[in-house]
């Protein structure tokens, strides 16, 4: 006998769960997150888990309460006895961190990978992480969604005559030819060079944009400096137009001021995180249906592979 399925969302993206759980057609369950007076978090459910498989739904971006509250709510159902606890993750935090870039730094992607086995997840679903090889941190099971499934079906209603995709840095470029290679167009590269995080010192463009339907592809969108720089120097070489597709919008310190002031058409996001607020220039993709799917999958022992694009 299959075990009945339960869906909670944390606080910091129930927003996104309630959509979630629409579309998969079941209701969330009733969870309590409250607070000590001095910020101390305690999750606790108002309704018997025992037996159940349940899926936490919870991004980890800014601030760090919220791993923390995940944590606990993983925690809070282990110890209620449910049958499996799967950490649905729309947005994996300190996903950047995800190697020793210099000395004496924190390997922060593992640690995140290793605070979540220990306390006690089952599975993790998630989606475009900053890197694939973060996947082979777990020692549990992981399903990487990609956001591709949503940005297609836009990118193809916008019917582009020329477009060509471009990756705003080397490190996007796995990304921007897997969008090229299933358009079956070209691409161009954005060569940037850093003298620190978040702060560029110079930029090139490798490939021919004259004339061209620019997509800017990323995982994420921090301060929209990179992207914002890259889409003026491919506008002043020419480019139709330049947009930007990401999967996580961040969009932190001057971000929004970058990109309204920017050459870009649009910026399309999705929301597994919110935004602070709306922007004109600023477009938001549900992930909801993607989710529920994988969601479904999970529990009919399905493969997701269906999902990609």
């Amino acid at each position: 006998m299959s075990s009945e399925i339960k869906l909670f969302s944390g606080t910091n993206s129930n927003y996104l769960a309630e959509k979630i759980a629409k579309s998969y057609g079941k209701p969330l369950g009733a969870l309590t997150i409250s607070k000590f007076s001095d910020g101390e978090i305690s999750p606790s459910f108002n309704e018997s888990v025992r037996g159940c498989d349940v899926f936490l739904i919870q991004s980890t971006n800014p601030s760090a309460d919220n791993i923390l509250e995940l944590m606990l709510m993983i925690d809070a159902a282990k110890r209620a006895s449910a049958s499996k606890v799967v950490a649905v993750i729309p947005y994996y935090g300190y996903a950047r961190q995800d190697r020793k870039d210099k000395p004496r730094v924190s390997i922060a992607a593992k640690l995140i990978a290793n605070i979540l086995t220990s306390a006690g997840a089952d599975r993790v679903i998630t989606c475009d992480l900053h890197a694939g090889q973060i996947q082979g941190f777990f020692d549990i099971p992981l399903d990487h969604l990609n956001g591709s499934a949503i940005f297609v079906p836009y990118l193809q209603s916008l019917q582009l005559s020329e477009l060509t995709f471009a990756a705003p840095d080397v490190g996007g470029v796995g990304r921007a030819r897997s969008y090229a290679k299933h358009f079956e167009v070209e691409m161009v590269v954005c060569d940037k060079h850093r003298k620190r995080a978040n702060e560029i010192a110079s930029m090139q463009v490798i490939g021919d944009v004259e004339g061209k339907d620019i997509i800017l592809v990323d995982d994420m969108i921090d301060t929209a400096g990179t992207i914002c720089k890259a889409a003026a120097i491919i506008k002043e070489k020419g480019a139709r137009s330049v947009r930007a597709i990401a999967t996580h919008a961040v969009l932190s310190g001057n971000a929004y001021e970058n990109i309204e002031n920017s050459v870009l058409e649009e910026l399309v996001v999705t929301d597994t995180i919110p935004l602070k607020r709306p922007s004109e220039k600023i477009k938001v993709l549900t992930v909801a249906d993607l989710f529920a799917k994988a969601i479904k999958a999970v529990t009919d022992h399905d493969s997701i592979s269906s999902l990609f694009i």
